[in-house]
């Protein structure tokens, strides 16, 4: 278990490694970074079993929380954990030549991105977080045009907010507490962070996560980088980065700030987020531009879900960040060869019926048409929102069905202009991986319909283990039984 480090350090190390093989042959460089990536989906694999039947805390060199580095791993990080390498793979530049410059940014934005899901205490949460902005930075600026360039810059300045943000509420939590170890602030956290300095400082590190999150109001940067960057880059942000920062956050919040206001908080933001993202992405009339704003609704119903207490905000919240994580990458694919003017999509249905069916699968199940996977997502959200009797899930149970009838407007309104009979297509075609992403993304939708039972066994179990924080407590500090017992031993 303990080469599950390798999912880290190797991709670090061949970040630093593939510029200097590049002077002698930058074919040997290109296939060093794909065999780490190969290699580590290979370690996650040969430790899933063990993952699976008990989660593990790993104390790096040997020194042992709360004093050392450690790792958690447990099926929700390893999961995401895998999803990783997969998509860095999928989203590899593979249809253009780049500078090894990029692939170098690659598998520095993987091997930060493993730490960041699987790292136990907040100093390495935010060092990871860092490395992972930077990463993210430099590969939109190295698109090389002068817009990326631009995007970037812009998009530096918010997260650099960001990171003040969520450094200055780490450094609340620490002079609250005198640790950083996140088994044992949430030992802490009901003496010493429930209270207006401890929601404070979840104030700081939600809008500092949120940045990469696309949380309302730190997204601006979402539809300007979007629009910019290649499908792959767009598709990869959009997928899975957000989403690591949402499970950091979640993870933040179910350990250490577990009160009423802190959920309240994060769903106020989630409901700003779709109400935002829809509407501006109903006016949108660019491709590009209106799943971008679209990615921030979703995003906001993310977070909305994951704010609900109990388990079933939580599975809703699972559900609804894997949902978006296979379907959003995917519509973005399509964007290669339909980015522009919606109205140059006019007839494009005559020329390319199979792929606009496509495409109708993959927002059908966006909308949460039954019996798709996106309805059962949905379906859990608003059955977590009626369970609760605060005004602002209310407002929730309200919003999230207006929200859907906007987007049914905007993306319907998208589907005439694709079967209108006259034909003024002005597109690109779309290249064969592209094409081959996205109807993977739709058989995996097919798939889950017809495995749905299996599915949601699987999401129950990982529902559980994320909100559970006495047994995240006992994983890493096994010589306490129960939360209580433990928070007068260890301090």
């Amino acid at each position: 278990m303990d080469n599950i480090v390798l999912l880290v350090v190797l991709p670090l190390l061949a970040a630093f490694l593939m510029p200097v093989l590049a002077r002698f042959s930058e074919v040997v460089a290109r296939v060093l970074g794909l065999s780490v990536l190969v290699f580590a989906i290979a370690i996650i694999i040969n430790v899933w079993p063990q993952v699976n039947s008990q989660a593990t805390s790993i104390a790096i060199g040997g020194f042992m929380p709360p004093i050392g580095i450690s790792f958690y791993v447990d099926q929700v990080s390893i999961l995401f954990a895998l999803a990783i390498p997969v998509m860095v793979l999928l989203f590899w530049p593979w249809q253009r030549k780049t500078s090894i410059r990029e692939y170098s940014l690659m598998m520095l934005l993987t091997a930060s991105s493993s730490g960041l899901v699987l790292s136990g205490d907040l100093f390495n949460i935010y060092v990871f977080y860092e490395l992972l902005a930077v990463a993210s930075y430099s590969l939109i600026a190295v698109q090389g045009r002068a817009v990326s360039i631009a995007a970037s810059f812009r998009y530096l300045l918010m997260g650099s907010v960001g990171s003040v943000m969520m450094l200055l509420g780490i450094a609340i939590i620490y002079t609250q507490t005198g640790t950083l170890n996140l088994a044992h602030l949430s030992l802490l956290a009901p003496l010493h962070l429930d209270n207006m300095a401890g929601l404070a400082a979840f104030a700081l590190i939600l809008v500092g996560m949120g940045v990469k999150a696309e949380l309302f109001p730190v997204n601006n940067w979402v539809p300007e980088v979007y629009g910019s960057v290649s499908s792959n880059l767009a598709a990869l942000m959009a997928g899975l980065l957000s989403k690591l920062a949402v499970i950091v956050v979640v993870r933040i919040m179910v350990l250490l700030f577990p009160q009423p206001e802190a959920m309240q908080l994060m769903a106020m933001l989630g409901i700003l987020g779709v109400i935002t993202g829809e509407l501006v992405a109903w006016r949108a009339r660019d491709f590009v531009r209106m799943l971008s704003f679209s990615s921030i609704g979703q995003l906001g119903l993310i977070f909305l879900a994951f704010s609900i207490p109990g388990d079933t905000g939580m599975m809703a919240g699972i559900a609804l960040a894997l949902h978006h994580m296979v379907v959003k990458p995917a519509l973005f694919m399509l964007a290669t060869g339909w980015s522009g003017s919606l109205e140059n999509l006019s007839g494009v249905a005559r020329r390319s019926p199979l792929t606009v069916l496509l495409f109708v699968l993959l927002i059908l199940s966006l909308l949460g048409i039954p019996p798709l996977p996106g309805f059962w997502a949905k379906y859990l959200l608003m059955v977590g929102l009626a369970g609760q009797d605060s005004a602002v899930y209310t407002l929730g149970m309200i919003a999230v069905p207006l929200a859907m009838i906007v987007e049914i407007a905007y993306l319907f309104r998208l589907v005439m202009i694709m079967y209108r009979k006259e034909d003024t297509v002005k597109v690109k075609a779309h290249s064969k991986w592209g094409l081959a992403i996205a109807a993977s993304a739709g058989a995996a939708l097919i798939a889950i319909v017809l495995q749905l039972q299996p599915a949601g066994d699987k999401l129950t179990t990982l529902a559980q283990q994320l909100s559970d924080r006495n047994y995240y407590i006992m994983t890493v500090f096994p010589q306490f039984h129960t939360a209580e017992t433990g928070m007068q031993s260890i301090k």
